[in-house]
């Protein structure tokens, strides 16, 4: 079954996001079904912040992949939703409430080295741009969504504009 340092309730929250993502990438849901039939590396969590505009993203600049949205590898005994919250602490020094419903869930590796894993991101909006604290070697910024950016991950503009769209639409309403 899962690695026995997973906790049911850990499993049980990695599968609840990943079923309710607003969008999913790399069929994560089929992928996961058959994941947790066998031992599987550590699960990864982001969080996609945005300003209330939704006109800037925050980054980080990893020293390898680049620009990428605050996020890791979510610890033991930690719930995807838990390891994102942390990793954006560490990363940004801001403490946000993450939106309920989680933003998307892929399948991706995060190394060459590495087999690919599920990846939960989250989202958060706040009122007004705060100031970022970064951790050392990986400056954090605010960014706009709508350009392209230096990433590992190329698909990842994209992936973060159609979330975008849909936060647009929803606040409309």
């Amino acid at each position: 079954m899962i690695h026995s340092r997973f906790e049911q309730r850990i499993v049980d929250a990695t599968v609840h996001d990943a079923q309710t993502a607003v969008l999913e990438f790399n069929e994560a849901r089929s992928w996961l079904r058959s994941a947790l039939a066998a031992p599987m590396e550590p699960v990864a969590a982001e969080v996609w912040v945005f300003d209330a505009a939704l006109d800037r993203v925050v980054l980080v600049r990893h020293r390898w992949r680049a620009w990428v949205p605050p996020g890791g590898k979510v610890e033991h005994g930690e719930t995807p939703r838990e390891g994102a919250a942390r990793e954006l602490r560490e990363e940004t020094g801001l403490r946000l409430e993450l939106l309920e419903q989680p933003a998307a869930v892929a399948v991706r590796s995060f190394h060459p080295d590495l087999p690919a894993t599920l990846s939960v991101s989250y989202a958060a909006i706040v009122d007004c741009p705060e100031s970022l604290v970064s951790e050392d070697g990986q400056p954090a910024a605010w960014m706009l969504p709508d350009r392209d950016w230096e990433s590992y991950f190329p698909e990842d503009p994209a992936r973060i504009r159609q979330y975008v769209k849909i936060l647009a639409r929803h606040s409309r309403h």
